[in-house]
Order: structure tokens, then C-alpha cells, then sequence
């Protein structure tokens, strides 16, 4: 399907992994997502990321190597940035300038906005820590702010506009759905104290279910792993498989009788439980973040505040439909969807970015 109204996106990735990622990446997903998607609508996308990328748009690594050992380190994104603001400059100054810079960086290109022509949607992928507060509220208004969830919005610092809420969205043709379920559970995600593997597997064994764990141990997270995760293990009931990708991970997802998300903090948006729910696998999550916007309570899955609570919900897990499970998706967080939403911050940002320029 063409978009009635198109666009010339430089689309800015993260610099630390490729896109997509070669095992599994949040962010880097959405970008793979979003930018084939609006390149089969029509539109003329660059998609500036990490070497070893690729993707129907225009790809343009930056940096000489991936950093994948350096996420989060501003020196590299630093760098990775000021070569994108160079390519920008470059291609207006020979008569094709970009529309717009779509922005997935968590830092830098925001900061730096002011220094660009061309306007910039930032959308939002960490949360509102304190690390982050002063950066948005010195130079949130430099650019339009996309929030990924409505409870990620509600955090915004005093002074701080977030300009719209679109969700991460997810390509329903690349996710197989079965009805059929195995005995099962599934946790999925880092290994970290965070997101709670030992409560998954609390929950679980309370509840007399097996568990599978996917998901990498980073090395920050070794000790946990080892002291809190490692020794509940059987390699029976309860198994670790590392981590996952491809028709492993989608098998894992479209097999297992539900998600377990026994998360203590407010993850901006759980992509994960929108793959699961995909499938029609049901979520059990704990109530954080944006996981009431993801999770219908009794219809796609149940709301808990605890691992007791959760061990209670898999017990009444035989009344959530799966068909309900990728109805739920549909609705919500098709990719046809996001980028409807997307277009039209699009054409709101380059019309406003126009009449700045007209003579009064």
C-alpha cells in the first residue's frame, strides 16, 4: 500500500548493533519494522545505523565497526551521530535534502537538534530515570517527542512535552500463530533482577507448571544469574536455553501455554508480550509500566502485583482464548497501524517546519 502523502526520512538507528540485530534487539527491531514498512509505502527512507546492517532502504553505516560491547557509551554515539548530521548536511547542500530524522538515539542527536535544518521526531525508548530528566528538559523542545506507551508519557519531567503516543509495532505476517499449546511456561528477556527470572520460576513452581528461560546474561547480571537463577535449575521442569532468535524464538513463543513478565520497574513498553500475544500465548504480567496497555485483564491475559498472584493466574489460564490473544495485536499494534500514526507526526512536523520558513 502507497501513502497518499510520501516522504524523504533519514532514519537514525542506534549505533552499538546492526539492524537487524544478529541475535534479538528491541530497539533495532522497531527500526527494522519501521523502516521496511515505510519503504513499502512508498517512501524514500536512509537508514543510517551500524555496519553490517541492511534493509530495503538506503542503508548508511557510519562508524568503521558495530560496538556492541559499548551500548550506551556517548563517545560512540557521539561519533555515529556527528557523521549522520554530516550526510544530512551533504545531501541538502547537493539540492536532495531529507524531509525529516527520524530518531531512535538516546541521546545525542536530541541534544544536538538545534544544529540541523531539518526537523527531527525523537521517539522514546528508555524511561524517565533521573539520568535522562535534565537532557529532556533542556532540550526536549528541540525536537517532536514520541512516547511508546502512555505510562512511559506519564513520567515526563516537569516542562517536558511529549507531542504524541505511538506503540511499537509488530509485522503479524512474520509471527505464526497456533492455538495448540504445550505445558509450558515461558519467561523471556535478560537475565536480570529487573525483569525477574527467579519469580518466574517461583510462580511456576508454585503453581506446579514447567518453565523454559530464554534470554542472555549480560555481564553485569553474571552473579544474579549464578546466585539466584542458576541454582533453581533442573534441566527438566525448569530449563534455561540461553538465548533465542529466529524460528526458535518464534517457536518458543507460538508453543509455550503463556509469557511470564514478573518485571519491578516501569518498562516504557514490554515488546515481548506483544510477540507472545501474537502467537496467541496469553501474558501473565505483573502490573508495571505500560503492561495494562498491553495486557486486557481476563481477555489476552492477567494483570498480577506479585509471584503468589501469578502462580493463582496460571490456574486460569484455560479461560483466555488465543484467538483473542492475536485479535488483542491487531487491534493495538499491527504495523499498518504504527505507521498511519507515524505519517501523519510526519506531515504535522514538515508542515509546521514549512510555515516556519514562509515570510511573514
Amino acid at each position: 500500500m502507497d501513502c497518499l502523502r510520501t516522504f524523504r526520512v533519514a532514519m537514525l538507528a542506534p549505533p552499538w548493533i546492526p539492524v537487524p540485530a544478529p541475535g534479538y534487539g528491541g530497539i533495532e527491531e522497531v527500526v527494522r519494522i519501521v523502516t521496511r514498512g515505510l519503504v513499502a509505502r512508498g517512501h524514500d527512507v536512509t537508514l543510517f545505523a551500524a555496519p553490517g546492517s541492511s534493509s530495503a532502504a538506503d542503508v548508511v553505516p557510519l562508524l568503521d565497526e558495530a560496538h556492541p560491547e559499548h551500548i550506551e557509551h556517548s563517545l560512540v554515539e557521539a561519533s555515529h551521530v556527528a557523521a549522520a548530521f554530516d550526510a544530512i548536511d551533504a545531501a541538502r547542500e547537493s539540492g536532495a535534502p531529507f524531509d525529516l530524522v527520524h530518531d531512535h538515539c538516546p541521546a545525542v542527536t536530541l541534544a544536538m537538534a538545534d544544529r540541523l535544518h531539518e526537523p527531527i521526531v525523537h521517539t522514546l525508548h528508555g524511561p524517565f530515570d533521573d539520568e535522562r530528566a535534565e537532557l529532556y528538559q533542556l532540550h526536549g523542545h528541540k525536537a517532536m517527542l514520541v512516547a511508546i506507551s502512555h505510562a512511559q508519557r506519564a513520567q515526563a519531567p516537569e516542562g517536558v512535552k511529549v507531542d504524541r503516543v505511538i506503540p511499537n509495532p509488530i509485522d503479524l505476517d512474520e509471527w505464526p500463530f497456533s492455538a495448540e499449546k504445550d505445558e509450558s511456561l515461558l519467561f523471556m528477556g535478560r537475565m536480570d533482577p529487573d525483569k525477574g527470572p527467579h519469580r518466574a520460576i517461583a510462580a511456576a513452581k508454585a503453581a506446579g507448571s514447567p518453565l523454559v528461560l530464554a534470554g542472555p546474561v549480560q555481564d553485569d547480571d553474571r552473579d544474579y544469574f549464578a546466585d539466584q537463577v542458576e541454582p533453581l535449575l533442573d534441566g527438566e521442569r525448569i530449563r534455561y536455553v540461553g538465548t533465542v532468535a529466529g524460528e526458535q524464538r518464534e517457536s518458543l513463543f507460538a508453543r509455550s501455554k503463556a509469557l511470564l513478565m514478573p518485571i519491578e520497574w516501569p518498562e516504557p513498553f514490554g515488546l515481548v508480550m506483544v510477540e507472545a500475544l501474537a502467537t496467541g500465548t496469553p501474558v501473565i504480567a505483573f502490573d508495571r509500566g505500560s503492561a495494562s496497555e498491553i495486557v486486557t485483564n481476563g481477555e489476552n491475559g492477567f494483570l498480577v502485583s506479585n509471584a503468589e498472584e501469578m502462580a493463582t493466574a496460571i490456574g486460569r489460564l484455560d479461560q483466555i482464548e488465543p484467538q483473542a490473544c492475536r485479535a488483542s495485536v491487531e487491534a493495538n499494534f499491527a504495523l499498518p497501524r504504527v505507521l498511519e500514526s507515524y505519517e501523519a507526526a510526519y506531515a504535522t512536523l514538515a508542515d509546521t517546519a514549512q510555515r516556519a520558513l514562509e515570510p511573514r
